[in-house]
């Protein structure tokens, strides 16, 4: 069968005298993931990514991408300090399901220990440490009580540490114990391999994740208490003859809309020509951490934005363990802009409008901004809790109460709606509004002009909508690597997803500042 067509391959290789990374088809295009460490060598491991076909994309919710954005963004966060070898056809392969969730997520199993235990772990380019859930979670971690747990107990290779571990992420600090035991990934078992058990594992990130624990594949550099990395006691072991590891991430629905069956494969050793086309293209890794490039430009319609002037372009990061696309929030307002997203806070100002318009109307002669505003939750109240017992609050208690018996959750907007930057908005809104009644508007005008206000908040590089009806007609976007160009059309970069039968589409682009010394990036 001809290759299948993919989002991104990024190819990696380590060598003693140079480091490269490798760039394919399409681009550092995690929303349209594919990424590619590899080698050719007679040596070679497969890590087949294997989806979870009960989840497809026309079943995902909302607060399943909310989730996902949370998760991605807390995980960046702690990474960077904001708080052609590739003809492997005839080589002997070994491959091990990577499961595909919402094209966010996307994880396989190892097992360590002996008898082996079992878990299912993200294999994330973007840090270096392997850490499991730990049989000796503390009280009340119900994150690790909903995964899989080691119990060094029940292996008889384990070879106990016990240095403390911590890593800090944007919602608290995962900590625990360092401890040593054989890991198996695929059919390549590493012997001795230094892993941390967790015991403390912070937020709802975790909670909620479909993966137990992470397999680091980035530099050594970057390692946590330099405890070697999996992919670095390979190449050492001997395991795989070339240093070099590939990914292929496949979507969960195939170009017809089907359920696709693959998550994906990750090849140590070598890349996998079923899944790309074309030649490689490699450029310089410029910093021995993660898999850090040079991007020359980047592109909307075929024009540049002007986002990497100068000799020394974007620097870049090739991450397999991040869905989205993130950069720096002015770039990524621009990009916004440019392909027609909007912000999210302006679509659910329109969402509130819709669901209180009556009563945002009859409000207005009666309260002050502060007060609507702090009534729906938007503002949060100033010292004591507000006298003001309105009828927009107990609507919103009403619709809140029998969401909750619906889905088990709050009404999608309601309470995402919320900051500084949209307590401003909503006083915005409410301040114009309470202008055009004065001027004896009707309550139809008011609330067409209010919704048209909704549409002027700015997009501050956050997450931004689009209408789904307008993908086909988006414009491509272009990463320039190497000199070569990277494609990719408004289908590979936008979230497609399904919120009570009804269609949201998410812009795939993430606005984040990375402050030195890991950024700007």
């Amino acid at each position: 069968s001809p290759p299948q067509r993919t989002r991104a391959i990024i190819a990696m290789r380590k060598s003693s005298m140079r480091t490269h990374a490798l760039a394919v088809l399409t681009a550092l295009a995690l929303t349209t993931p594919h990424a590619v460490l590899a080698l050719s060598a007679p040596k070679l491991a497969r890590v087949a990514l294997v989806k979870n076909t009960k989840m497809d994309a026309k079943t995902v919710r909302v607060r399943d991408v909310d989730l996902n954005h949370a998760t991605q963004r807390a995980r960046l966060e702690s990474m960077y300090g904001v708080k052609s070898s590739s003809g492997l056809a005839n080589a002997p392969s070994h491959s091990m399901p990577i499961s595909n969730y919402m094209d966010a997520q996307y994880y396989g199993a190892i097992e360590i220990g002996n008898p082996p235990q079992s878990f299912q772990v993200v294999f994330d380019t973007g840090s270096s440490n392997l850490w499991v859930p730990s049989a000796k979670c503390g009280f009340l971690q119900i994150p690790c009580d909903l995964h899989a747990k080691f119990d060094s107990a029940q292996s008889s290779t384990y070879e106990e540490d016990g240095t403390p571990f911590a890593i800090h992420y944007g919602s608290g600090s995962l900590s625990g114990f360092l401890s040593k035991d054989d890991v198996k990934v695929g059919d390549i078992v590493v012997k001795g391999q230094g892993f941390a058990e967790a015991t403390k594992e912070p937020g709802i990130a975790f909670l909620f994740a479909k993966f137990d624990g992470i397999l680091g594949l980035g530099f050594d550099e970057i390692s946590v208490d330099n405890v070697k990395p999996v992919f670095y006691n390979m190449m050492e072991q001997k395991l795989i003859d070339a240093p070099m590891f590939s990914f292929w991430l496949n979507r969960t629905t195939s170009e017809d809309g089907a359920p696709s069956v693959v998550g994906g494969e990750l090849v140590f050793g070598g890349s996998d020509p079923a899944h790309f086309i074309g030649e490689h293209t490699y450029v310089p890794v410029t910093r021995d951490a993660y898999w850090q490039i040079k991007m020359d430009d980047f592109k909307v319609a075929g024009r540049s934005i002007g986002a990497c002037d100068g000799e020394k372009g974007c620097q870049v990061i090739a991450d397999t363990g991040t869905s989205l696309l993130a950069g720096p929030v002015e770039t990524i307002s621009k990009i916004n802009n440019f392909i027609g997203a909007r912000s999210m806070l302006g679509e659910e100002c329109r969402m509130l409008i819709d669901q209180y318009a009556e009563q945002f109307v009859q409000e207005l002669e009666d309260y002050s901004s502060e007060q609507i505003c702090t009534s729906i939750g938007v503002c949060d109240a100033a010292g004591d809790e507000t006298d003001v017992v309105s009828r927009v609050v107990a609507s919103r208690k009403l619709l809140r109460n029998a969401d909750s018996h619906r889905h088990g959750l709050h009404a999608p907007g309601v309470d995402s709606f919320k900051g500084p930057i949209a307590c401003t908005a909503c006083k915005t809104v409410v301040n114009y509004a309470q202008n055009l009644l004065a001027q004896n508007m009707t309550q139809d005008i008011i609330i067409n002009e209010v919704k048209r206000v909704c549409d002027l908040v700015p997009n501050t590089g956050g997450t931004a909508a689009v209408d789904c009806g307008d993908i086909p007609h988006m414009p491509d976007v272009e990463f320039v690597i190497g000199g070569v160009s990277f494609k990719l059309t408004a289908r590979e970069y936008i979230l497609r997803i399904s919120d009570g039968g009804e269609d949201q589409c998410i812009s795939g682009f993430m606005g984040m500042d990375i402050p030195p010394p890991a950024g700007p990036l």
